[in-house]
């Protein structure tokens, strides 16, 4: 009897064991597939049980839950909303996908919410690093016509758990110009951004852009023609990493300028105290320091 219920025991034992093991091995392979929302307003995340057993069967099945609707109606998988994925290639973490010029129809939300949805996606495999997307062969430009380039999950803010708002309404302070372009005058613009983009880089954007054409005396205080390469904030210090157009000098507008309106409009921020000014990386050796503070001797009113 003693012998019965000790060999019970060890048969439940190992059913228990496998049953565990099972279950463990099966939430080590789940993975979050994104997917864009009907009113293309934000992306959900639904867990999915990867089969794959090799690198490359998992990318090519988690490109195939991305082209295939989720069971939920009120859902759409990113890669069937119009276009066509081309091709895909993976070489040392960076994975490039192609798609066909019907990409270009997308709004620009909906736009946003499927890189968002594909990045996050993709970048939970170990060999995936970051993402691009180009269109036939042409890198994917921004709507100010820049490069997106190679990007990674955490360019995506995520928000209330699940939902990754596209858009949400900001009033900032701006530094721009005037007629002579040795002062400065400010102008508030309240204006809808995407969350997907740090509020310093919408900034520097804004300034880029110019001023709006709505309130005269105004000029642009930096050269339109200027790239963004980063922008990040750590410790109270925003660093603004621009290309060498920064420092064409255009309607007289001096460099000098230039630097304040961008230091003036981003130590508007609550986060921001200093600004760095870098060019491709580095401090020019054009600039007195490496470090700027807000200056409001520079600013001026517009003259009635």
């Amino acid at each position: 009897m003693k012998k019965k219920t000790g060999f019970l025991l060890l048969f439940v034992c190992m059913l228990l064991t496998g049953a565990c093991g099972k279950r463990k091995e099966e939430a080590e392979n789940i993975v979050q597939v994104y997917y864009v929302s009907n009113s293309e307003t934000k992306v959900e995340m639904h867990s999915h049980v990867m089969e794959a057993d090799t690198s490359e069967k998992a990318l090519k099945e988690l490109m195939e839950c991305l082209a295939t609707n989720p069971e939920k109606l009120e859902y759409k998988a990113p890669f069937s909303m119009g276009f066509q994925v081309r091709s895909y290639k993976l070489e040392e973490g960076n994975l490039q996908i192609d798609v066909d010029e019907a990409y270009k129809e997308l709004a620009p939300i909906t736009e946003i919410l499927v890189r968002a949805a594909v990045v996050r996606t993709l970048t939970q495999l170990p060999e995936v690093k970051l993402v691009m997307v180009t269109v036939e062969g042409t890198p994917l430009l921004d709507k100010k016509e820049n490069a997106v380039g190679w990007m990674n999950a955490e360019q995506f803010i995520d928000n209330d758990g699940n939902e990754i708002n596209t858009y949400e309404e900001a009033r900032i302070r701006l530094y721009f110009a005037d007629e002579s372009g040795m002062k400065l005058i400010a102008a508030d613009r309240e204006k809808h951004y995407s969350t997907n983009t740090p509020l310093e880089r919408f900034v520097v954007e804004e300034l880029i852009a110019g001023p709006s054409g709505r309130v005269e005396g105004l000029y642009p205080s930096v050269n339109p023609n200027t790239k963004i390469v980063s922008v990040m904030t750590k410790d109270g210090i925003c660093y603004v990493n621009l290309d060498e157009n920064f420092l064409a000098v255009v309607n007289n507008v001096s460099t000098d300028v230039s630097v304040y309106a961008i230091v003036n409009s981003l130590a508007e921020l609550s986060n921001i105290n200093k600004v760095q000014i870098l060019i491709n990386g580095e401090v020019p050796s054009s600039l007195p320091t490496s470090t700027f503070e807000r200056n409001l001797d520079i600013v001026t009113t517009v003259d009635k």
